[in-house]
């Protein structure tokens, strides 16, 4: 009975741990809603649901410790479907996609207005927002935790004010130490 009761334990234990480590993420208009009470900056995930390395950076990097901490605490944080079919209002427009096809649905589909309206040319791309809900930077590709760790610290303390040059934003590189585990 001793025995039972510690396993069920440990499968408890287990799955509030897993539970624990998991992205706040909300829907872009919820964002621009928290952002009134508490200004935050916003970081986007803007996938679609065929791709691979989207795929990755859901599991390697939105599941790390760190990031998960790191963002929770310092963003909002927003899953976007590029190809999906969802309302989204942002800045006093409607954007939508109306060329979306169903049975495309897990498959190349067409393109949401929104990821037009942020220029999105590659997936995935974490879209970057400031405080008032304008567009910072697309950061494209794959990120590692400590790659992304560089820009969430970087966009969180405001430092890229100071990158006018890409000098700057190169010694800003070369200096940056990551701390989270990759």
């Amino acid at each position: 009975m001793k025995k039972l009761q510690f396993i069920l334990l440990l499968v408890l234990l287990t799955s509030v741990s897993g539970i624990a480590q998991t992205i706040n993420w909300v829907t872009l208009e919820e964002a621009i809603e928290l952002q009134k009470k508490t200004p935050k900056k916003i970081m986007m995930d803007v996938y679609t649901n065929w791709c691979g390395p989207c795929k990755m950076l859901d599991r390697n990097t939105f599941h790390n410790k760190d990031v998960v901490d790191y963002v929770n605490q310092h963003y909002y944080a927003v899953k976007f479907n590029a190809e999906g079919n969802e309302e989204i209002n942002y800045e006093g427009k409607t954007f939508t996609n109306p060329n979306y096809n169903p049975e495309l649905a897990n498959r190349r589909n067409s393109p949401h207005e929104l990821s037009r309206y942020f220029q999105i040319q590659a997936y995935p791309t974490i879209v970057f927002l400031d405080e008032e809900g304008k567009l910072i930077f697309p950061l494209r590709g794959y990120q590692t935790p400590p790659q992304l760790e560089l820009y969430l610290k970087m966009f969180k303390d405001d430092k890229h004010k100071e990158m006018d040059t890409q000098e700057k934003f190169n010694a800003y590189y070369k200096a940056f130490k990551p701390e989270f585990e990759g």
